[in-house]
């Protein structure tokens, strides 16, 4: 049976002499289905018992439980958002699920997935972001990011539901690591910088617009938060051009297709480069981006590099 891949290590000079700091990539591109969030999805896809399973995503856990699913032969709904990726909603497709499309303006998905489990008692619900799978997926992949030699001082990744920070603390806690952790966010999608300030659980009211379309839920679940708390120092906001210029920087320096939301935590070293000391690995979570939305990326570059004639 098809297992998830171990993450990559990339250390690139150029990024680094760039960013003046000696950073290395942990990179999940090249994961089954491009992203991380295949760890999860084999999860539960192996452990849990109904034949059907119905998850909310806005395409990289969608994606991957559809694969999985394949994989075990079972059947698969992804509830995604109406103006979701088309790239993401073609790759939910293409490896075999159902794909529900939800007006979030009018309805969360969280609200469908209850409508649809009302309708399939015969389903059950695999989460991106909480469920001892999914949270056993990413502890996995922290794991290998902590046992890495030499050791990282400082790790930065995205938080969009609080999985990935979960796994690298329980991997932290595992291991007994002295690592800081660090979680990164959008400015526009900052439920989780808004819950350390305020000192308990935010969450938004409406799904957020970003170009990092992967963070865009409401906010992590109470089990999460309680969690990230305790074992994670803090939160990076990030603004949408620092997300864009370092979504170009791992392009053009590390030779590294990356999607926005992966490039969060590249975009939280250059946002707050002070935060992060010694050795510093960034979490580059997947690689599935719409090729317009990239294309157009890369082309802001080009636009502000020409000379004037």
């Amino acid at each position: 049976m098809l297992a998830p891949r171990p993450t990559l290590f990339i250390t690139s000079p150029r990024l680094n002499r760039h960013v003046g700091l000696d950073v290395t990539l942990a990179s999940e591109t090249l994961q089954h289905t491009g992203s991380f969030k295949f760890r999860a999805a084999f999860n539960n896809a192996a452990q849990r018992k109904a034949a059907h399973l119905i998850a909310t995503s806005s395409g990289n856990f969608g994606q991957a439980l559809a694969y999985a699913c394949q994989l075990h032969g079972k059947r698969c709904t992804v509830i995604m958002p109406h103006d979701a990726s088309p790239t993401k909603v073609r790759a939910v497709r293409t490896y075999g699920a159902e794909v529900d499309l939800v007006d979030t303006r009018a309805k969360t998905r969280l609200e469908r997935l209850r409508e649809l489990l009302a309708a399939f008692p015969e389903s059950e619900a695999a989460y991106p972001s909480d469920g001892e799978p999914t949270l056993a997926g990413a502890e996995g992949l922290g794991e290998e990011i902590l046992a890495h030699r030499p050791a990282f001082d400082t790790v930065v990744a995205p938080a969009g539901g609080g999985g990935i920070i979960v796994g690298l603390v329980r991997a932290s806690r595992r291991l007994n690591s002295h690592a800081t952790i660090l979680a990164c966010e959008p400015v526009v999608a900052n439920d989780l910088a808004q819950s350390f300030r305020a000192g308990e659980r935010v969450t938004l009211s409406s799904e957020p617009t970003s170009l990092a379309d992967g963070v865009r839920g409401l906010g992590v679940s109470p089990d999460n938060w309680k969690i990230i708390r305790d074992g994670c120092a803090g939160v990076i906001e990030v603004e949408e051009a620092q997300i864009a210029e370092a979504t170009r920087l791992l392009f053009r320096l590390a030779n590294l297709l990356a999607e926005p939301t992966a490039a969060l935590s590249l975009a939280a070293v250059l946002t707050e480069p002070g935060r992060c000391t010694g050795r510093v690995c960034c979490v580059v979570t997947g690689a599935n981006v719409d090729p317009a939305t990239y294309a157009r990326i890369l082309q802001e570059e080009r636009e502000v590099a020409a000379p004037p004639r």
